[in-house]
């Protein structure tokens, strides 16, 4: 016969256990705001093969394509992993990250993390450079935002402000963003 003082113990043992093992709310979030990041990680990395720059935009036709992140970086060596070896034509993919958005930067793809400044991305506005935000619609900021669609990461494209910046998207793209404004 088990007394009832050892029940209560075993009890508050096992629950103890079970709050411990559970998932809590915040790092459920985490783990999704993770997985989120690693799909545009990827997107990141696929964008360069449906973009095309004018020729000016490169020093060489052998000059790296490069993707920077400006602002809160949430890829960390995520992104570096998904681009290492690739290649776009003869470009070679590279990332710098901590990049300060100004007008002639180095960049090919430029990502702008958290609060996106109208003010940085206006500084690029008509330079060939892919801009591409975390802020979802039209208008909000980059030629391509992240948007999230139910628990799916999707993105819609600015096709007039690609345009402006000398940048033809490709129609199978345009085909997969959830919204373009041309």
């Amino acid at each position: 016969m088990v007394r009832k003082g050892s029940l209560r113990i075993w009890q508050a043992i096992m629950i103890a256990l079970l709050i411990g093992l559970a998932p809590s709310a915040a790092s459920a979030k985490t783990a999704a705001s993770a997985s989120a990041y690693a799909v545009e990680a990827n997107y990141l990395s696929k964008f360069a093969a449906f973009v095309e720059w004018p020729q000016s935009a490169f020093d060489s036709p052998t000059a790296p394509l490069t993707i920077c992140v400006s602002g809160q970086d949430p890829f960390g060596q995520m992104l570096d992993e998904k681009v290492r070896g690739q290649h776009i034509n003869d470009h070679p993919l590279i990332v710098h990250h901590g990049e300060t958005v100004r007008s002639g930067m180095p960049c090919h793809i430029l990502y702008v993390g958290g609060e996106a400044s109208e003010e940085a991305l206006q500084a690029i506005k008509h330079e060939p450079v892919l801009t591409v935000t975390d802020r979802g619609g039209a208008g909000t900021g980059g030629m391509i935002q992240f948007t999230t669609v139910g628990r799916r990461v999707r993105f819609t494209i600015d096709q007039a402000a690609a345009q402006e910046g000398g940048i033809t998207i490709s129609s199978k793209l345009l085909e997969l963003a959830v919204n373009v404004s041309r």
